[in-house]
This record gives C-alpha cells, structure tokens and sequence, in this order.
C-alpha cells in the first residue's frame, strides 16, 4: 500500500519564546511537533462536530443490530 504524498506549505506561527528556545535546546523539530499538534486538534474538533450523528448511529445498531449481520462469515 502506497503512503500518499502530501503538498506542505509554509506558514508562520507565533509561538512563546522561551518555549520556542526551550524546544531547540531539546532538539525537537518545530513545523513537526506544530503539524502534530495542529493534526490532533483538527481529529478532536472533528469528533466534537460529528459526535452527535456518531452517537445517534450507536444507539440505531444497539437497536435494530448491524446491517448485513446475517450475512457475516466470522464470529465477534
């Protein structure tokens, strides 16, 4: 399975400076750790938008059980 390739662009971000020196001593790498920490807020806030349709499709399988069950060929 092939990785998809992603176009990056720059940006500038305003970070606190002693956090920003901080992270450079350790080595860390800004953009990664910033791309991390931008990726995991867009899962949360994705979550948060759809929890509603998540949970009313939870309760609509705990009732009526999953489509197509009949049809499963392994054991839960």
């Amino acid at each position: 399975m092939g990785m998809q390739q992603r176009t990056k662009k720059a940006t500038n971000v305003t970070l606190d400076q002693a956090m920003l020196e901080d992270a450079k001593a350790l080595g860390i790498n800004i953009s990664q750790a910033a791309e991390a920490g931008v990726r995991a807020a867009v899962r949360e806030a994705w979550i948060e938008e759809n929890r509603e349709s998540m949970e009313a499709w939870n309760k609509w399988v705990e009732e009526n059980g999953l489509p197509l069950e009949e049809f499963r060929m392994f054991g839960v």
